[in-house]
């Protein structure tokens, strides 16, 4: 069977081009590695089989009619159809060197928008509510204590599950000033500090594993109960098993569906309310950008707003605005802001 050139082009993009280029980390490119498988099933229901797909047949209509196809077809929510535009747009910027002649069409692709999704409300659990999750592990029992740990850890330092699980007994220290090392998106490190009460959990979960510094240096901190790294999955599946049983006896304050990136906003809020500035707030999250974190600035004034409003709408009598009385908007134009 002879290879089309896009067959070739995308082989190039994936094995040479994002590793040794880009430098792209294994996350990333498999995200886009499942863009593309869905990019394939897409012409495959337009009846173009993966090896009849060329170099010419990528357009610009045929992006905005894959991108539709994923919202309408497969119900991806708009970050998904942006991760995917994403990764097609990084293909194209590629391709852009190895085909000039394709330039117009490639810069019509490449000036395509980003779908905005209107800003989602940020859930979270304050200090009290983490506390009514934690009391839900039983310590006593096998691999109790290491789920403690785990929820204790992600609370206190807000990282994300991926840095969790890549944790070694080296990135730990507990000496003055105790700091955890995590290796972050982008392959990009951070020194995350550990506060006294966690310090004092990791040691005692150390002591409990029988971790010894030298012997086990470069060894995972957390394992499953096969003694094998963990997974997303299976840190996802450690926080909704404590957060629904929590939630079971207090509904109206663990909220359904809690994830582990909920205990990061629970991290992060707790911050943000404190007043801690919102540079630290950054750079312990390991966001590129600050504008990322003014997220929680937002919701944090949300709140507050609210508390602001129940409290005194009680004091504040409502006047109906005047425009409401004015049955003639144009009237009412006319009189606007006259002596």
């Amino acid at each position: 069977m002879k290879t089309t050139k896009f067959a070739f082009y995308l082989n190039k993009f994936f094995t040479v081009h994002l590793p040794n280029t880009r430098g792209s980390t294994p996350a990333t490119i498999d995200s886009y590695r499942y863009a593309f498988i869905m990019f394939l099933n897409f012409m495959e229901e337009k009846g173009v089989g993966a090896d009849k797909i060329d170099i010419p047949d990528i357009t610009r209509n045929l992006v905005a009619d894959y991108l539709k196809w994923l919202q309408d077809s497969r119900g991806n929510s708009i970050a998904t159809r942006n991760q995917r535009q994403a990764a097609i747009n990084s293909f194209i910027s590629y391709l852009v060197y190895e085909f000039p002649d394709y330039m117009s069409e490639y810069q019509r692709i490449l000036r395509m928008p980003i779908k905005k999704a209107p800003q989602k409300e940020i859930t979270y659990l304050k200090a009290d509510e983490v506390k009514l999750l934690l009391n839900e592990v039983d310590v006593g029992k096998r691999n109790g204590f290491r789920d403690y740990v785990i929820l204790a850890l992600l609370f206190t330092t807000g990282i994300r599950v991926s840095e969790l699980i890549n944790i070694r007994f080296k990135d730990v220290s507990l000496n003055t000033p105790p700091t955890l090392l995590v290796h972050g998106k982008g392959q990009k490190s951070r020194y995350v500090p550990l506060i006294k009460a966690t310090v004092n959990i990791i040691q005692d979960y150390f002591c409990r594993i029988g971790f010894d510094k030298d012997k086990h240096f470069n060894e995972l901190i957390f394992k499953n109960h096969l003694k094998k790294p963990f997974t997303r999955q299976g840190i996802n599946y450690i926080v909704k098993k404590y957060a629904n049983k929590a939630g079971e006896k207090a509904p109206n304050q663990i909220p359904a569906n809690f994830s582990p990136h909920k205990m990061r906003n629970s991290a992060a809020m707790g911050l943000v309310e404190s007043g801690v500035d919102l540079i630290y707030v950054r750079d312990l999250l390991g966001h590129v950008s600050v504008k990322t974190t003014e997220i929680y600035i937002k919701a944090d004034a949300a709140k507050k707003r609210e508390a602001i409003e129940a409290a005194s709408k009680e004091l504040v009598a409502y006047e109906k605005p005047e425009w409401e009385e004015n049955k003639g908007l144009k009237d009412w134009l006319k009189s606007f802001n006259r002596m």
